[in-house]
């Protein structure tokens, strides 16, 4: 690979003093690196991506891995992720091996992870991609909400919960892991439905195929009254709900392309990242 592009979480990396080392170390060996271009809320501005990039070093932690790949939809660059966080599931490579990461990069075609993403619609309010989660949860109040779920049009389920999550196999452990839903290896194709908190006894996670198409629908409270609630895709965009209003969340077309460099598998992973080390 010869042409990279940089992508810094600003809250890690202020003054860009780890980033300016990495791209020097790029640019020595005689390749190009472009910084991104960003806006005041630290989002890639849209139309700055350079054309012809190989590869998107990601400086920070799974978050920002997650952002970039949003931010990235569309532009088909593998990325790999350079920790500057705790503990990463998706974060490929620990700052002290950075050297180590790129130069086999300059020399070799590494293995490439393709990871699923969901898109989800609210008419009229939203109409985004998340590679983690999509989450619907109560607005302000500590009462519980009323939640239709649907897929491929039929009635799954109904609710009476803090919210409900959506998840990737590659979201698994996020919110629907602390929420006690499933882990699911990450190159899987499926969705996993969590609910958060419910006021039902049996209310295990449910796992759809991939091809399904899921619909949550904010419903009627008690003695008719309109219902606030709100989606949340991958902890970032957040559209406020009321009672009648849907998302509808298919498979998106794209998927993120993870760069894959240790041959550790993910099984020796888990368990190390479950015992924090």
């Amino acid at each position: 690979m010869d042409n990279f592009y940089m992508i810094t979480n600003m809250l890690k990396d202020g003054d860009l003093k780890i980033t300016k080392e990495i791209m020097g170390y790029i640019e020595r060996n005689n390749r190009k690196c472009i910084l991104s271009e960003k806006d005041e809320e630290g989002h890639i501005i849209p139309g700055t991506v350079p054309k012809g990039m190989e590869c998107a070093l990601v400086l920070g932690g799974d978050g920002t891995l997650i952002r970039a790949a949003r931010e990235l939809e569309g532009h088909n660059i593998p990325l790999l992720g350079i920790n500057l966080g705790t503990l990463g599931y998706l974060t490929e490579v620990e700052l002290r091996d950075y050297q180590k990461a790129l130069d086999r990069l300059f020399t070799t075609v590494p293995d490439i992870e393709q990871r699923m993403m969901m898109h989800g619609t609210v008419e009229g309010l939203i109409d985004d991609v998340a590679m983690n989660d999509i989450v619907v949860t109560r607005e302000g109040s500590l009462r519980v909400v009323h939640f239709n779920v649907y897929v491929n049009g039929e009635m799954l389920n109904s609710y009476l919960a803090d919210g409900v999550i959506i998840s990737t196999p590659t979201g698994t452990t996020g919110y629907n892991l602390s929420a006690g839903g499933p882990i699911v290896e990450p190159t899987a194709s499926m969705f996993v439905i969590t609910p958060i908190c419910s006021h039902a006894l049996n209310t295990s996670s449910i796992v759809l195929s991939a091809e399904d198409t899921i619909e949550v629908e904010i419903c009627e409270g008690r003695y008719g009254r309109t219902e606030h609630a709100s989606v949340t895709f991958d902890g970032a965009s957040t559209i406020p709900l009321v009672t009648g209003d849907k998302i509808l969340i298919r498979k998106a077309r794209e998927t993120t392309k993870l760069i894959k460099l240790s041959k550790e598998s993910f099984m020796k992973t888990m368990r190390k990242k479950m015992k924090g080390n």
